[in-house]
């Protein structure tokens, strides 16, 4: 995602230098409007995408209070990308009628007029340390390691996608035995991890993919709306590759360590309330689509609602405690989609929790 500093300061320059506002509020328009036409050209994209639509709907409108904002342009070209993304992992009729070509052909350029009218703006601000990333969403981290990946065994293949969370996890040491490849990387929001979804865990053909993801959206200001479209895109990409899927909750936060480092009162960005509305959503969400839902939360939160202050050095990041907390509870998920018994798991290892 660009950094929060950077889409600030972009905005003043949109403000003062980007394109007409008329014209841009047509050509938004006109891209929604491709959206609900091309939706209809495929089977099942109406459904799938409803839930993108819909906030690529409600960030126009913003757009229109609030006039070249450059944060709310930048969300609604994301959005436009997700809805591509998801349709472009459905199948399609054959014969494709051409007239949904050349609708999906001129909201593809479409999106490419946004992008150069935005990055034009970003690329004028000289104020500005950080330069133009040219893979917001890092494909380019596990891209070797995927294009290298054996075809998967006798044991069932299980790509954890997350975030920090993940990519400190050291699976091989927790999961012994086990076909679990890592593909978290930190920084990221879920819809990075959308992004992501076919390169890093479609393309490795596993039996199930575990996402992790949220935590960083609330703390950048993404939308609780947003988040769950995302999530739900991940969900439906999942089954359009035939991949089974275990949506874990966001873990707890605390602030116990704030004495140690400021930084670490982390509260502040991730309000346990909203850290439990979208908890209590996915899992209503998972039970409606015949997911698995997979509760880190209940197993680390204390009294308060926060971390247990012994399972985190900074209050958001588990430690090693932490995940042996986490590993068990992952295991026993894992093993139910997969039908896994005590008795029948390839590696039967116990974690002992220390003080628990």
């Amino acid at each position: 995602m660009k950094s929060p500093v950077l889409l600030l300061l972009a905005t003043g320059l949109w403000a003062q230098n980007g394109p007409d506002q008329k014209e841009f509020g047509q050509l938004a328009t006109r891209m929604l409007q491709l959206m609900e036409s091309t939706g209809v050209a495929v089977p099942g994209l109406v459904r799938a995408s409803e839930p993108v639509r819909q906030n690529a709907e409600t960030t126009v409108a913003a757009i229109g209070q609030m006039p070249r904002n450059a944060a709310l342009t930048y969300q609604f070209m994301n959005q436009i990308k997700a809805y591509l993304a998801l349709s472009d992992s459905m199948p399609r009729p054959s014969p494709f009628p051409a007239a949904a070509d050349r609708q999906y052909a001129e909201l593809r350029e479409g999106l490419q007029r946004i992008e150069r009218q935005f990055e034009a703006i970003l690329d004028t601000q000289n104020q500005v340390e950080q330069k133009r990333d040219s893979d917001p969403d890092n494909l380019k981290r596990y891209a070797e390691a995927d294009s290298k990946m054996p075809p998967a065994g006798k044991l069932p293949r299980v790509v954890f996608l997350g975030d920090s969370i993940t990519d400190a996890w050291r699976l091989n040491e927790y999961f012994t035995g086990r076909d679990f490849v890592n593909r978290g990387i930190g920084g990221q929001t879920t819809l990075q991890m959308l992004a992501r979804f076919e390169q890093d865990v479609a393309s490795l053909n596993p039996k199930l993919v575990v996402v992790l993801g949220g935590t960083n959206d609330i703390a950048a200001g993404i939308s609780v709306n947003q988040i769950e479209a995302d999530l739900t895109a991940i969900g439906d990409l999942a089954k359009a590759h035939g991949i089974k899927a275990v949506f874990a909750s966001i873990l707890p936060v605390g602030d116990y360590h704030k004495a140690d480092d400021p930084h670490f009162e982390m509260t502040v960005n991730r309000p346990p309330e909203t850290i439990q509305t979208i908890n209590s959503w996915m899992r209503g969400w998972c039970q409606s689509q015949g997911w698995t839902y997979l509760d880190y939360y209940s197993a680390m939160v204390d009294a308060a609602g926060r971390m247990q202050a012994d399972l985190s050095d900074d209050g958001l990041h588990p430690n090693a405690k932490g995940y042996r907390v986490m590993s068990p509870v992952a295991l026993e998920a894992i093993g139910r989609v997969l039908g896994e018994t005590e008795e029948n798991q390839p590696i039967k290892r116990r974690f002992k929790l220390l003080g628990r």
